[in-house]
């Protein structure tokens, strides 16, 4: 992911006259280190990243997708850059389709790609590249980071990029969920120069500024909220960084090194908006379970439950599967830097949170199923019993007749 490199700090020399002065020339040489040291120093050049995922089907078809769209061989991904095991990948890399570029009324013109996810979930991922100050950066991630305009204008190019996609799609979603996360990429150094400054010199003289960034706020954060945004901050190198927010995320590294921890975050993110859709399917599910085994139901509602019972089974083992699958699309077995990274990532947008509502749900739905099963095993076995008592009453009527 990251990786350090050198620039060599060209010579200055300060004339008086047609003399070099040697208190001149010592206060040019710790200006130069302090220009090659001094995160302060220069402007800073990278790209602002709104990656707008949206949950249009159940599954994605991908190699149905790459046909139509006439997409290249899927390659291994993520290409990371740190030393990773092969194992490390994704099982079906997403099908990426860069598009023409998005330009707003206000003249920003922001690089566009569309990734497909076969877990269904399709990414609009918008770049705008910058040159520009701390205080520039900020105003920058201030006026962007959260935009309905640009959530707006991603839903129209996915829009329109779906309807070429759409035999790919295996039970289109008539509801889209949709999650927005910002990626602030820094180049390793000012105007993206090889000698990069260390990512402890970045944090102590801007930290602040990154914890705005990663919150999405444009006003200072308490000293609390501070020190927990930057309490993420995971580094390789001395000179690299990654620090992730619920909202954002600050990525100091080369485009090359940055690439993968992109990718991680996208994922992660996919990985949320899976889990949120479980949750929600598995809500609106018990919510109609709830009133089929409530208190206020006649004696053959029961005769009901067998076939209630037998979709809220499939719906659960569905669920199961699907959450499998998620776990099973990358695979991290080591506790390697990327592992971790994606751990960091995922905790902070609330991925976990989120898997723990379904597994608990998933428990719910289990016990409901046993109890409706129960209570439909007993009307049946009550309705036998009546019957037999029927059928002996009949016939102990007979003999007394006769």
């Amino acid at each position: 992911m990251f990786q350090a490199q050198a620039r060599q700090i060209p010579p200055q020399t300060i004339t008086i006259g047609n003399m070099a002065h040697p208190s001149a020339i010592t206060a040019a040489i710790t200006a130069a280190i302090t220009t090659a040291t001094n995160p302060s120093a220069g402007a800073l050049s990278g790209s602002l990243f709104a990656l707008v995922l949206v949950e249009v089907a159940e599954q994605i078809h991908l190699e149905h997708l790459r046909k139509l769209l006439g997409a290249g061989p899927a390659r291994r991904e993520p290409t990371f850059k740190h030393p990773a095991p092969e194992y490390v990948r994704f099982e079906r890399p997403p099908v990426v389709e860069d598009v023409d570029p998005v330009e707003l009324l206000t003249g920003e013109k922001f690089q566009c790609r569309v990734k497909y996810y076969e877990n269904g979930v399709a990414c609009v991922e918008l770049e705008l590249p910058f040159h520009c100050d701390w205080d520039g950066l900020l105003k920058l991630t201030s006026r962007w980071v959260g935009s309905a305009i640009l959530e707006k204008r991603a839903e129209e190019v996915l829009r329109t990029r779906l309807t070429w996609a759409r035999k790919a799609l295996v039970d289109p979603y008539d509801v889209n969920l949709s999650e927005e996360y910002y990626i602030i990429h820094l180049n390793s150094g000012p105007n993206g120069q090889s000698n990069p400054f260390t990512a402890s010199a970045m944090l102590a003289a801007h930290g602040r500024e990154i914890a705005q960034m990663v919150r999405g706020e444009s006003a200072l954060l308490s000293e609390a909220e501070y020190a927990e945004a930057l309490q993420g901050g995971m580094s390789y190198y001395p000179n690299d960084l990654l620090v992730a927010g619920w909202v954002a995320a600050l990525v100091y590294d080369s485009a090359e090194g940055a690439a993968p921890a992109i990718q991680l975050l996208e994922y992660a993110n996919t990985q949320l908006l899976e889990f949120r859709h479980y949750d929600d399917v598995l809500t609106r599910v018990l919510e109609r379970v709830y009133k089929a085994v409530g208190p206020k139901r006649g004696f053959f509602s029961r005769w009901r439950l067998a076939r209630q019972a037998r979709e809220l089974n499939a719906l659960r083992l569905d669920v199961t599967e699907l959450t499998e699958r998620a776990d099973n699309s990358i695979k991290f077995l080591s506790d390697m830097f990327y592992a971790r990274a994606y751990r960091m990532a995922a905790a902070k947008v609330g991925v976990p949170d989120y898997r723990n509502l379904v597994e608990r749900k998933l428990r719910i739905a289990a016990e409901l199923y046993e109890h409706m099963v129960n209570e439909y095993h007993q009307a049946r076995s009550f309705a036998l019993e009546m019957a037999v008592v029927i059928i002996l009453v009949i016939e102990l009527v007979k003999l007394l007749w006769k």
